[in-house]
Order: structure tokens, then sequence, then C-alpha cells
């Protein structure tokens, strides 16, 4: 492999690497199960991207996380170093993300793309406008665009420049694209029609000649359905009242009134004591027919939304019409819901929703158009349920077991106590407190535990508190990007002393972080992230079972059995890294749970934590 980065290829990463290389030349889709260790980024991007040059294919390197991102491009750098080639690559993220416009990370996608359309159309936009001049490239662009063809850059250098040059980050790099052999972006840019349009459209390239590597691709089924959901709230039907009376569209306004009125009767209409309930689309069709007819209702919301965004960079009036426009989509595969409940602040809310259950929906033309697809994660199990749950009916599965040491993992369940919804009491919480301090004092360093909810780490925290005899580090509700990484490097300051970091399961810390060597030695993961389902928990279970049989698996235990393996995943980031990971809840040995968990990690229940964790250090 004259493109592989390092100088040793391990055995296991050799198969993973000859499986891809399979796949690329049967034109098959791959899905694999590749744990920690076994070196998936160079693993995949070497072969793909070699295959891709002899074949003159794109490589699309998609990922969610920033941290992804990173590793993409250092992968890059080293391939380029190593092999000498000319090999031309550019990481995009978000258009809004690049924009150098002040006051647009407040925007939602969709209204930054109107706002970002309209600037451009008024000539409005500095930096669009200095890309061109006489409907070539600038000097200053072709300079910058020749500079990062030959270097592989993270996205935040290539903006900066582009910002300091007042070129649009985004124009720039889709002008690198042109010529890029790999390109590192969002799921978005391939999975959302409209963003890939444009992307593909501006760099010249097309889905039947492009190898799209799909990283974390555990992610892709919920940012799938997400995708292709739609909500409606009684604010931003009060925001577009406002709108529609700036403009002087009086009628609209009247009809957003009646809108208004009719979505608080329906919020009046769910039972006591419920936040939910189901609605049919001609339910809320016919009452909008009752006002005004639909689809001119939705023409007069647009046309109102591009009358502001002449002059504002946001319109609540755009929000409504996406919201009716997909309202009367298609029934199967899809859930309509309406909510009442209180804001933070205390303020009553109603919101409609139209919620997409099938992620393979939005993943149907890449499935059927791209050249392959290589869908790869270390918690990608079972592979079977994610050939389902994509759509990706012809793809090969394989699944990897880590090379590291398996005498550096000691793996426990501990069922001793629960955070089962019946089992949830003062003297539970403080039975659990009592586990974790006693798992806590027992690792000589750093160690992390994740509860399901921030509510249950408050119940545990104000017993454990007086148990535990080191420094407590306590995750804090939508904690920002800077907060994180503060608070992580004081974290990692501690690992000689030792500390303890208790977070959420599905919070900042559950994923994506990396805490190799000594920075931490061990997890507890405590009980399953598992709520009462609500509405569209118990639709995703009836649709599941109807369509793979497997909707009380697929809908609700594997999503927070995945959750609970990335917390696990923490620990053991390299070959070297020596650490204790529990789970602490009955439920794990149970046989529905148990069979959940990959076989190479020889789960061990146990009834004496201490000891046996101390007896895994003392045989260092």
């Amino acid at each position: 492999m004259q493109l592989f980065p390092h100088e040793t290829v391990r055995p296991v990463q050799k198969d993973f690497m000859e499986k891809v290389k399979e796949a690329l030349e049967n034109k098959k889709h791959l899905i694999a199960h590749c744990p920690t260790g076994v070196g998936k980024t160079a693993g995949v991007l070497a072969p793909a991207l070699e295959y891709g040059i002899k074949e003159g294919l794109t490589v699309f390197f998609l990922t969610s996380r920033h941290t992804q991102h990173m590793i993409a491009i250092e992968t890059l750098q080293k391939i380029k170093e190593k092999s000498k080639e000319d090999i031309c690559c550019i990481d995009i993220i978000g258009k809004k993300h690049m924009c150098g416009q002040k006051g647009v990370a407040v925007l939602t996608s969709s209204e930054f793309s109107d706002y970002c359309k309209s600037v451009r159309e008024k000539e409005e936009c500095e930096y669009y406008t200095n890309v061109k001049k006489n409907s070539k490239l600038s000097l200053d662009a072709e300079l910058l665009a020749k500079e990062f063809m030959k270097k592989a850059a993270h996205v935040e250098a290539f903006v900066k420049k582009c910002k300091k040059e007042r070129l649009c980050p985004f124009e720039m790099a889709c002008i690198v694209g042109r010529k890029a052999n790999v390109i590192i972006a969002d799921y978005n840019h391939a999975m959302h029609p409209g963003i890939r349009e444009t992307l593909f459209g501006k760099t010249g390239k097309q889905l039947s000649s492009s190898i799209l590597i799909m990283d974390e691709a555990h992610n892709l089924p919920s940012r799938a359905r997400k995708l292709l959901t739609f909500s409606l709230s009684a604010y931003a039907i009060e925001q577009s009242i406002k709108e529609a009376k700036a403009v002087k569209a009086d009628d609209t306004a009247g009809h957003l009134t009646l809108l208004l009125k009719m979505a608080e009767e329906l919020g009046a209409g769910i039972a006591y004591g419920k936040q939910e309930l189901l609605i049919k689309k001609q339910e809320l069709f016919s009452k909008v027919e009752a006002i005004t007819n639909y689809e001119i209702f939705s023409q007069s919301l647009h046309s109102i939304a591009d009358e502001i965004l002449e002059t504002k960079k946001r319109s609540f009036s755009a929000g409504i019409a996406n919201f009716l426009d997909a309202w009367t989509g298609p029934d199967n595969g899809f859930t309509r819901i309406i909510s009442k409940g209180l804001t933070k602040m205390g303020k009553p809310f109603v919101a409609v929703s139209y919620k997409c259950l099938d992620p393979s929906i939005p993943l149907k033309e890449i499935a059927s158009s791209a050249r392959n697809v290589i869908a790869m994660s270390g918690t990608l199990t079972p592979t079977e349920m994610y050939k389902d749950l994509l759509g990706f009916e012809k793809a090969v599965c394989a699944e990897y077991e880590s090379p590291f040491p398996k005498e550096n993992r000691l793996n426990l369940i501990v069922p001793q106590t629960s955070t089962k919804y019946t089992a949830r009491s003062s003297a539970m919480y403080e039975s659990i407190a009592r586990k974790c301090a006693e798992i806590a004092n027992a690792i000589p360093g750093n160690s992390a535990i994740f509860f399901p909810s921030y509510k249950i780490m408050e119940e545990v925290y104000a017993t454990f508190q007086g148990l535990y005899s080191r420094t407590i580090f306590l995750e804090q509700p939508e904690l920002g990007k800077d907060n994180k990484a503060e608070m992580l490097d004081s974290f990692k300051s501690y690992k000689d002393a030792g500390a303890v970091l208790l977070a959420v399961s599905a919070g900042s810390f559950g994923e994506g972080i990396d805490l190799m060597g000594d920075f931490l030695k061990g997890v507890v993961v405590v009980g399953l992230p598992l709520t009462r389902p609500d509405l569209e928990t118990e639709e995703l279970i009836k649709y599941y079972d109807l369509k793979y049989a497997k909707g009380w698996d697929y809908g609700y235990i594997m999503p927070a059995i995945i959750t609970t393996m990335q917390n696990a995943g923490r620990c053991i980031r390299s070959e070297t890294d020596r650490g204790v990971i529990v789970f602490l809840d009955e439920r794990y040995v149970w046989p529905n749970y148990r069979r959940c968990f990959p076989k190479e990690w020889n789960m061990r229940v146990c009834f004496n934590a201490r000891e046996e964790i101390e007896g895994f250090f003392k045989a260092k």
C-alpha cells in the first residue's frame, strides 16, 4: 500500500485495508465495526485514496466531529510527506460556520441559507464579491487557491487565512475542491439534497464517481432522521406575525393569528397529565384550509421571508413556510406529534412536529448513486442492524477486534444497583454513590463516571461528594466549547494525584474526547440512558417492529447501549493504556442487554469491585 502513512501495519489494520480494497474493486458498500486501535482513519484513507487516484474518483471523508476532521487532516499530511505524491485535499465544515459575516452564528441552517442568498444577490457581501473579478478569479483568490492546493490544512487555518484576505471561505474551499482528491466534510454535505447539490455543483463532483467514507457512523441514523424533521412552535408563529405586520402583509398576519389560536387549541386538547399527542396530516391541513388556502398561505410566508431578509439575517416566516411544505409529505416512515410544556424560563409552549422515523429515506440516493460508501465506527455493532437502518441492503459487513492487549483492560459488570425507573429512590441513589466511591477510590489516577441524566447525577453527587477522597469535576448542562476544553485540561492535570469527572452519558464528555496514557484510568457507566419512551420513541419502536420485527431492540435498547459503549471507549485509547471499565446496573447481566456487548470485551460479573480493581492495578 504505497500511500499508507506509517512504517508498520497492524495485522488487524491490514485485514481492514484489504476489506476496503475488496469493496472498492467490487463496487460494494462496506459497514465496518472498527474498535479503537484498529487505526481506521489511516486504514481507510490509504486504500481509498490510492484507488481513487487510479480510477479518477474523489474521496469524501464525512464526519460530524471536529476531532475527526483533525485526525483526517493529520493523516493526509503524513501521507503527503511520506509518499511525496501531489495530493490535493480540502477541509470543509458547515457554510454558516465558515462565514465571515458577523452575527450569523445564531441562525439556523435554513435561515443562514436564505440570508446568504440574499446578500450575494444584492452584492452586499464583500467576501463573496472579492473572489471574482470580471467573471474570473481575482488575483488574491487565485494565489490563495494555489497555496492551499499544495498542502493539507485544517479548516480553521484555511478560514482564518481567507478572512484575512477578505475572501469567502466556502467559495474558496469549493475552488480548491475542484482539484481535490480528498474532501473532508460533514454528513450533511452528502445527505442533504440542497447542500449536496451546492457543494458537488461548485466542485464539479458527482456521487457516481465518489467514494464516501462515513466516519463515526453510529451517529448516522439520528442525523439522517433529523434531516427530514420539521417543527412549528407557538413562539415562531408569534415572531412571524410581527414580521408580517412589519412588511404590511396584514392579511397574512391575520391568518397567522388564527394559526396561533389553532395551535393553542390543539395543545389544550392534550389530556391532563400528558405532554404529547399524535396528530394526523389531514387534521392540521383542514384547520389551515379553514383559515385560508394552504398553498397560498405557504407562498405568502415565503414572500414575507424574502422581504424580511432584505434587512435582517433571519426570518421566522421562512421556517413556518418550510414546515407547511414538509407537513403534506408522506406518512410511511414519519410521525406527526403535537406537544406542550414549559420553556426554561417557565413560559408555556406548544409545538407541532413532523418527524422522520426511517433514516434510510434520506440515505436512499447515497446508497443507490454513490460509487462506494464505507460506514465505520468503533461502536458499529451489530453491523447487521446498521445495514437495515441505513438501507444499505447489499453492503458487506465486517467486525474487527481491538488489537490492544486484552490484559490491559478489566471489564466488569457490577449488578448490585439499578437506575431503572421503578427502582429509583433516595436509598438507591445512596447505594449507587457508595459503589461509585468505592470504585473511584480504588483507581490510582483519574476516573470518569457517566450517568443517564443530570437529575440522577445530582442525586448521587449529594452523597458521593462526602465519600470520594479526591477532587471532583462536575459537568454542567449546555457546556460551551471553550468551557469544555478548559475543564478537560484541568481534569487532565490531576492525572498523578487523581480526580473524578462526573458526567452525563449523552453529554459533552460521553463521546469524542481522547484521554490517552495516564489521563484516564477508569470509567464507570451508571445505569442505562433509557427513559420512559416518549411518543416519538413509541412510534419508532412500532415502525421498526413492522419493518424489521426488531422494534424494541432497534428503537430503544441499542441506542442506549451504543451510548454507554462510547462512554466506555473514553478509557483505553492506545496499546499501552491500562484501565478499568465498570457497568453498574443489574440489567447488564440480563441476556437481552448482555448480548449487546462485543464478544471480545469478555465481560465479568463482579460483586467485590474494589478487590478486583486493586488486584488489577497491582498486577501491572
